[in-house]
C-alpha cells in the first residue's frame, strides 16, 4: 500500500513540475510550485524523513514560494505572461526525456549507485542543538540579511507619487 501512495505522490509531484514549466502566467506557475514542493515534502514522509518534510514545507513552501509569489506581485515592470514554447523546447524535452528514461530505468531494475543504506541516526535532535547553539550566530545574520533584502526589494518595486 506504502508503494502505491508514493506513485500517486509522485505522480502528483510529476504533474505538478510539468505544470510550473508550461503555464505561461507567472502567478499559476508560482502556485503550481506550492503543490510541486508540497509533493517532494509527501514523498520525503512516505520514505520515513518526516523532519525533511517538514524543512521541505517550512522553508520552500513557507518561505520561498512566497517569497516568490511577492516579488511578482511587487515588481510591476515584468510581464506576468511569458512565452513558455520556445526554439529551446525541443533541446529541453529531449534531455529532460533522457534524465527521466535513466530514472525509470534505474528504479525499475533496482541499482543503487551509494550501496546499501546506512544505519538510520536520530539527527533531528543533533540538528536542533548545533542551529541553537554553535551556529545561532550565522542563523540569525541571514535572517537579518534576508529582512533587508526584502525591505530593499519594497522600496524599490513601489510606485512613485508623482
Amino acid at each position: 500500500m506504502q508503494a502505491v501512495f508514493f506513485f500517486v505522490v509522485a505522480a502528483f509531484t510529476v504533474a505538478t513540475a510539468l505544470l510550473v514549466v508550461t503555464r505561461p502566467n507567472i502567478v499559476h506557475s508560482a502556485v503550481a510550485l506550492i503543490f510541486s514542493f508540497c509533493g517532494v515534502a509527501g514523498i520525503y514522509v512516505l520514505l520515513d524523513a518526516e523532519f525533511l518534510g517538514a524543512v521541505q514545507v517550512l522553508i520552500y513552501v513557507g518561505g520561498i514560494t512566497i517569497l516568490l509569489l511577492f516579488a511578482i506581485m511587487l515588481t510591476t515592470r515584468i510581464a506576468t505572461r511569458v512565452d513558455v514554447f520556445n526554439e529551446q523546447m525541443g533541446l529541453s524535452a529531449l534531455i529532460a526525456g533522457g534524465i527521466t528514461a535513466i530514472l525509470v530505468y534505474a528504479s525499475l531494475t533496482g541499482i543503487q549507485i551509494a550501496g546499501e543504506a546506512p544505519a538510520p541516526v536520530e539527527t533531528t535532535p543533533a540538528l536542533g542543538r548545533l542551529l541553537m547553539t554553535t551556529h545561532v550566530l550565522p542563523f540569525e545574520l541571514i535572517s537579518i540579511l534576508l529582512l533587508a533584502a526584502m525591505v530593499g526589494a519594497i522600496i524599490l518595486a513601489r510606485r512613485e507619487k508623482e
